[in-house]
């Protein structure tokens, strides 16, 4: 079977000077976290294949538009269709391939930093895996381009940085979709929070959050932790406190007049939780930010 590593019809790609990714990205303070090594697109790329039986000291992202292929990494095998994209962590040993009968079309980068792993190791917490899926997006595709027609521009500092500040959002639209496949958890979600910000001059309870979206109080409060980190309460007090500090800076109201705004008519129990947030009061708060 016919096999190559590149060369298709309408490719692109980019390869950085190893001596640029040494003196001007490595230790930059801006992009030393994360920046690109080598980015193409391979349309239709029959025949495509590539094994590293030690793997490479770069991290590999592919991003399948059309057709489908096969990757293996380590043990674990998977078929990649449309939609779907995989991330290879640095030296590890992997192979992929384009389908001989329905040719894959990739977009892929090649990168490394300081925070390159961790985020590798986000992509495979969230995923379970090497492999997840992301609904076509043209601000996906855009973000890409922006990288790519910099890069390809020359490797002047302000292409560099700008490319590579662009990598971190272009990474971000997979690790947090706003079309999640769980379409209908993620509108329960967003529908709570949008209920929480219109009720932000009341003390909701769970239960009344749970109610606005139909789901129990144990399964409500279990679904939005697994989201966003914070218990329902925990996160309706943070945006309690975010329109506190919008007060505090944009209007003259008194504190106590700030806390029944938000529903507490005790205002020690508003500082109380206004510094816990923020770690100052929000007369130091206003103080500050005000100097």
């Amino acid at each position: 079977m016919q096999r190559k590593k590149e060369g298709f019809q309408g490719q692109k790609a980019v390869v950085i000077p190893r001596k640029i990714i040494s003196d001007q990205c490595a230790d930059h303070p801006v992009i030393s976290n994360l920046y690109v090594t080598d980015i193409g697109y391979y349309p239709r790329a029959r025949y495509h294949y590539r094994e590293r039986l030690h793997g490479i000291d770069q991290y590999i992202f592919i991003y399948c538009m059309e057709g489908k292929g096969t990757v293996s990494i380590k043990k674990n095998s998977y078929t990649v269709e449309a939609g779907e994209f995989f991330i290879v962590p640095a030296n590890v040993a992997h192979s992929y391939m384009a389908d001989a009968d329905h040719p894959w079309t990739i977009y892929w980068i090649h990168f490394k930093g300081a925070s390159a792993a961790a985020i590798t190791d986000l992509f495979l917490s969230r995923y379970n895996g090497y492999k997840g899926f992301k609904h076509f997006n043209d601000k996906t595709v855009q973000l890409f381009e922006e990288i790519y027609e910099h890069l390809e521009r020359g490797y002047s500092m302000g292409h560099l940085v700008y490319s590579n500040m662009c990598l971190q959002h272009f990474l971000g639209t997979f690790l947090y979709p706003k079309n999640d496949s769980d379409k209908t958890t993620v509108g329960q979600h967003n529908m709570a929070i949008d209920f929480m910000n219109r009720h932000l001059d009341r003390m909701l309870t769970v239960e009344e959050m749970a109610g606005s979206v139909n789901l129990s109080p144990s399964h409500f409060t279990y679904v939005f932790k697994m989201k966003t980190g914070f218990t329902p309460i925990e996160y309706f007090n943070h945006l309690k406190v975010q329109k506190a500090c919008q007060y505090l800076l944009f209007t003259d109201l008194r504190i106590k007049a700030i806390a029944y705004e938000l529903g507490m008519e005790d205002q020690s129990y508003f500082s109380r939780m206004f510094t816990k947030v923020m770690g100052v009061s929000p007369g130091a708060y206003r103080e500050r930010r005000s100097g």
